[in-house]
């Protein structure tokens, strides 16, 4: 079982991602700077937050056009696991990996606190550790986090068991309430809260362990 942590200009949470997957997932974890045009041999890619190319054009735009773009999805087209975070689901919006788009926040301001939210399907690779347990509290930290998308794809990502988080209490007028989504195959996912804030309970929280145990309890599936 192995892991790609990809590393932007102005990724800020590739370290935090590092030591989540290292600590609770797997060992074998690379870092992979983004003008790389290709992949070590890996089950999952974990796309970090931060604020990549200082958020020029659009949160997430730059980035989506960089060389290792190309490897990624190449990487889910195959059914390999990818996993966008904050920055990183708003990368894979641009890159037209997940659907919709990630707007302003509602208010206008940057949202930085915990976040209660439910969870909405505990069948995919990246929740399967939460069953039985339909809430947890995972910290966000965005200024770009409002998720946008048309009712048809709306409705879609609802019938199709596609959204993954939902927030309890709004932060940032996200349609839906939707904080977390994944592809039609499930073997993407982008959502904004970052689990790799809340693996320890001596930094205050542990609702993102259940992210990181999913996807070992995924990757080890893989591979038997």
């Amino acid at each position: 079982m192995k892991a790609a942590v990809i590393v932007f200009p102005g990724s800020n949470c590739d370290r935090d991602a590092v030591c989540a997957l290292r600590n609770h997932t797997t060992r074998h974890v690379h870092r992979v700077w983004h003008r790389d045009s290709q992949l070590p041999k890996v089950d999952l890619v974990f796309i970090p937050g931060g604020f990549s190319y200082g958020d020029y054009l659009r949160s997430g735009a730059v980035a989506a056009r960089s060389p290792i773009m190309a490897a990624i999805k190449e990487h889910a087209l195959n059914g390999g696991l990818v996993a966008g975070i904050c920055n990183g689901f708003q990368i894979l919006t641009e890159a037209r990996l997940l659907p919709g788009a990630l707007m302003r926040n509602a208010g206008l301001k940057f949202v930085c606190k915990s976040a209660a939210l439910t969870v909405e399907n505990t069948k995919s690779s990246f929740t399967n550790a939460y069953f039985g347990q339909p809430t947890t509290s995972i910290p966000i930290a965005h200024h770009d986090g409002n998720y946008y998308a048309d009712n048809e794809t709306l409705d879609r990502l609802e019938g199709e068991g596609q959204v993954i988080f939902r927030y309890v209490d709004n932060p940032n007028g996200s349609a839906r309430d939707i904080a977390g989504i994944c592809n039609a195959k499930g073997n993407v996912l982008g959502m904004m809260p970052h689990p790799e804030r809340a693996i320890d309970a001596l930094t205050g929280e542990t609702g993102g362990l259940g992210f990181f145990e999913s996807l070992a309890n995924a990757m080890a599936g893989a591979r038997k």
